[in-house]
């Protein structure tokens, strides 16, 4: 922009933030004396593979892009797509007079923000410009209150970041070598697949219990209402005063714990009971009643609004990250990626504010509520996510909609909430007794809850994760009724039950798992959980994170031969060390030092320590990963399912077989992809065994005597012949097989020999139209369509490529082509509104298979992913890991050739361009040759470096 005369006498200030978003939100509350711009994100980064590292790199340094000999040097390069940006800023910057680094306040922004100070090397004044939201007083008091650069929390990312590429670069290439190629290991990733594989395996081991009890409906005789209600139901707690066994009192084989102690009643006895309790007399033998309190819950961190929009919302992490990013980034909400539950005293007064307008004094407390305690080694100077200002819009003054609506409004109502009195009310158990016609004593039990002040749950409460969980504000008001009252026993139900395997991780329950065990960082738990679904280590059905046979592979192993990289405890202790240093406390060299090379002459014996789960917690990375001779690649994949069955994880997917290979009865089958581990039973695996697998038979072709078999191919199941031996197969006699894909009405099982032979007659010739063009009918890679010439046309069914007349053919040809797309099919589901560009999103049905399509950017369903289970958030996955990849490349068109007058003159120029286009041809092949060589040999491509 122009600078004006206040300009002039003020300076031209440079204002960097991240995102051109939050640029533009900036730049309305700053005068016209300032420019704000964006860096979009990091401006330089370790390099992704050896081609990205300068010439003079060699080595270990130019295959893992540090320098681990000389101190760990990092070797950070301006990445590719930023280079006109930075271009752009140093323009900028050129005409400015002061800097001001204005990128969040957290580790990541103060080293986005070290980096632009390396890159820009500014030549004036900089100052770092702090904030947690985006409004004008707190924008302006940034500019007045800058601070300087906090070099200790940029040691601290620095250190974290390379950690995290030395453990991935390092450790990844074993899982290439041992277990399938272009896999990935990485610091937390890892750490969390195990634990989504150890649920897993505890419901693979877990056998259920069965287990009976009986409910009462008890009536107390008088007539009821709505705060003393006419009966209450009941359920059996002792019998002669031994406690009826409950689901609790198992354990996960299916035992009781304390055997002896409680009674198990199976179906025989529960029955037997319920009839001697028929006819009994009941009275209440007594009423305890305790007070009910509920204090409101603290406002949101970054991972308690993860769990609650995805127990409210259906938001998966990353869907919420990043629509709360739009939220901050507009100045909706304060910085979303906190961990801590403080609110500032103008937050407070705020709350507070709206308390008494919206409920009224007599749910505002008489202090104002503190939450100060935070996780530990919570990230820096942050406060609660909250609505942002001195005074908090409501949901319906913002103007927001769709997903921006239903998140500020969850982040709104809880921090409303916070600032609210307690819920108060009474909690009662009743219990009841009675003597069978057999003489046994029983006793059962019923509880009840009412509230009398609602205090915060008018605004706000809290979801579970259990979906049968009730719900705090959930009232189960019971009769009126005091010690020695006679009750009639309406019904006496006996009740059957069985124990349930562990529930498997959801996205919140896994974020809230890993914040527990202190692994990782709050701020990164969407981009970790992103990571282990986009490798396929993980898959979902519904909300439920399932792992993949794969993702036992790679747990085995590093578990097996790395047993301290997945240590629980060792990854906290890591990320302990890590806030060691972003306190000052310890030094990062010699820190990773002891974690690469182990520590001192110990070193030879610490990557054993490491492998093995004893020792240090910091042992020699690069001596464990030196050494592979211990790693059985086919034991590690392998796994025990029963009855001689083992289920293998190849290179090309998982697969079960009993007995070696080209052994006799040797048996063999391919392992559904989306197939859950706990649901590889023995039973099932038989099934798949049983299955009719490999060619199916059909006959000899009648003319040509060749057997005709059917085949499950790579690309779905189809028929072909046998040829005779010492047919020749390459040269130009080879002769080739006939092949047939089956129709979609056919099955393997079910398809006979004059099928395949039909099959493998086409194409079919239906006839010739009047200029003599003959017209077949064909089945192709989109489906049966007509050929005449270069005309083709699209048939509706399979079935018309043989029931199809020449009359009826050349009505189609009669027809006019359709040119350009056909209407476009109805959507399959509709999944609501993308959270990144706010437009609708459905599934479709495509030429390739289903997708998920915002009408800009479409998404084809992974392995794993269907019509029928898939969720919104993990639509909006698909489509953000879309737009992150770009558009496709096209191939360019080649232009048209000019007609000119001059031919001849046109030929000789061509000539001269071919030969000076083959020199350079051969030059450039030479060169990209031996860079594609090099980077071949040393590129450790795609290794998890983000944690």
């Amino acid at each position: 922009m122009s600078p004006t005369s206040e300009t002039a006498q003020g300076g031209r200030r440079l204002v960097i933030v991240e995102s051109p978003a939050k640029a533009k939100t900036i730049k309305g509350y700053l005068g016209p004396g300032y420019v704000v711009e964006a860096s979009v994100g990091h401006i330089r980064d370790l390099p992704n593979g050896a081609a990205e590292v300068p010439e003079k790199y060699t080595g270990e340094v130019r295959r893992l892009g540090v320098d681990v000999e000389h101190d760990f040097q990092p070797i950070y390069v301006v990445n590719a797509d930023k280079k006109a940006q930075v271009r752009k800023l140093k323009e900028q910057l050129a005409e400015s007079d002061e800097l001001y680094l204005a990128t969040d306040e957290d580790r990541e922004g103060e080293a986005i923000a070290w980096h632009l100070l390396e890159v820009l090397k500014p030549k004036v004044p900089v100052h770092r410009m702090v904030f947690h939201e985006i409004t004008k007083d707190a924008i302006q008091d940034a500019v007045r209150n800058p601070r300087e650069l906090n070099k200790r929390m940029v040691d601290a990312q620095e250190t974290r970041r390379i950690l995290d590429r030395l453990y991935g670069y390092e450790v990844s290439p074993v899982l290439w070598k041992k277990v399938m190629p272009r896999l990935s290991a990485g610091r937390v990733q890892s750490v969390a697949t195990r634990l989504v594989v150890e649920r897993e395996r505890e419901r693979r081991a877990f056998r259920s219990a069965a287990y009976w009890d009986l409910t009462g409906t008890f009536a107390t005789g008088r007539t009821g209402d709505s705060s003393d209600p006419s009966s209450l139901v009941a359920r059996l707690n002792t019998v002669d005063g031994k406690r009826v066994a409950q689901g609790r009192d198992f354990g996960s084989d299916g035992q009781l714990k304390t055997p002896g102690q409680v009674l198990q009643l199976d179906e025989a006895n529960a029955r037997a009971l319920a009839t001697a309790l028929a006819d009994s007399a009941f009275a209440v033998r007594s009423v305890e009643s305790k007070p009910y309190r509920r204090s409101p819950y603290a406002p949101f961190r970054t991972t308690t609004l993860q769990q609650e929009a995805s127990r409210k919302l259906g938001f998966g992490a990353k869907a919420t990250m990043q629509v709360a990013q739009k939220l901050y980034e507009n100045g909706f909400i304060t910085y979303m990626r906190t961990d801590s539950t403080t609110l500032s005293d103008t937050a407070v007064a705020a709350a507070r504010a709206q308390v008494t307008q919206l409920y009224g004094a007599d749910y505002l407390p008489e202090k104002p509520r503190l939450y100060a305690g935070k996780v530990k080694n919570a990230q820096e100077a942050h406060e609660a996510i909250r609505p942002s200002g001195d005074r908090f819009r409501t949901p319906a003054e913002t103007g927001l909609t769709g997903d921006q609506f239903r998140l500020y409004e969850l982040i709104w109502k809880r921090t409303v909430a916070s600032q609210m009195k307690d819920a108060t009310g009474n909690s009662v158990t009743v219990k009841i007794g009675g003597v069978s016609a057999d003489g046994r004593d029983v006793e059962f039990s019923a509880s009840g809850k009412t509230i009398t002040f609602h205090g915060f749950m008018k605004a706000y409460v809290e979801g579970a994760d259990d979906p049968n969980a009730e719900l705090d504000d959930r009232e189960r008001r019971l009769p009126q009724v005091a010690e020695g009252d006679a009750l009639r026993a309406e019904e006496i139900t006996p009740e059957g039950h069985a124990t349930k395997p562990p529930a498997r991780y959801t996205e919140a329950t896994l974020v809230k798992e890993l914040e527990e065990r202190e692994i990782g960082r709050p701020s990164t738990y969407a981009s970790i959980i992103g990571t282990i679904l986009d490798r396929g280590y993980v898959f979902k059905k519904g909300t439920a994170l399932v792992p993949s046979f794969l993702s036992f592979a790679v747990v085995n192993l590093l578990e097996k031969h790395f047993g301290r990289l997945v240590d629980y405890d060792f990854t906290a202790k890591m990320e302990d060390d890590l806030d060691r240093i972003a306190r000052g406390e310890a030094q990062s060299v010699p820190w990773l030092k002891r974690f690469y090379f182990g520590e001192g002459d110990a070193a030879a014996g610490a990557a054993s320590e490491a492998g093995n789960g004893d020792g240090d917690h910091l042992g020699g990375l690069k001596e464990l990963v030196t050494d592979l001779g211990a790693i059985d690649a086919r034991e590690i994949s392998s796994f025990p399912v029963g009855n001689g069955i083992v289920l293998r994880v190849g290179r090309f997917g998982p697969y079960i077989e009993r007995g070696e290979k080209d052994a006799e009865g040797h048996q063999r089958a391919d392992v559904p992809d989306d197939l859950a581990p706990d649901e590889l039973t023995v039973e099932y695996a038989e099934e798949l065994l049983a299955a009719p697998s490999g060619d199916y038979e059909l006959g000899a072709d009648p003319v040509s005597g060749n057997q005709i078999v059917a085949k499950n191919g790579r690309y779905g199941p189809y028929v072909t012949e046998i040829l005779p031996e010492g047919t020749p197969k390459t040269g130009k006699n080879a002769v080739k097989p006939r092949t047939a894909s089956l129709f979609k009405t056919m099955s393997l099982d079910t398809v006979r020999l004059e099928d395949a032979l039909r099959l493998m007659s086409l194409p079919r010739v239906v006839g010739a139209d009047a200029e003599g063009v003959e017209i077949t009918a064909q089945n192709g890679r989109y489906g049966p369509y007509l050929k005449k010439g270069t005309d083709s046309r699209s048939l509706t069914s399979e079935d018309q490529l043989f029931s199809i007349t020449l009359e009826e053919a050349l009505a189609i040809y009669a027809q006019p082509k359709q040119r350009g797309r056909a209407a476009a099919k109805p959507p399959l589901k509709e999944l609501g509104t993308d959270p990144v560009s706010e437009r609708p999103v459905v599934v479709k049905d495509g030429r390739f298979g289903p997708y998920v399509t915002d009408g800009e950017t479409n998404a084809t369903l992974r392995t794993g992913d269907s019509v029928e289970d898939i969720t919104p958030e993990r639509g909006y996955e698909l489509l953000a890991e879309k737009r992150a990849k770009g558009p496709a490349k096209k191939t360019a068109k080649k232009a048209p050739a000019k007609k000119t007058a001059a031919k001849k003159t046109a030929a000789k120029k061509t000539t001269t361009a071919k030969k000076t286009a083959a020199k350079k041809t051969t030059t450039a092949a030479k060169k990209t040759t031996a860079k594609k060589t090099t980077a071949k040999k040393t590129a450790a491509a795609k290794a998890s470096t983000d944690e």
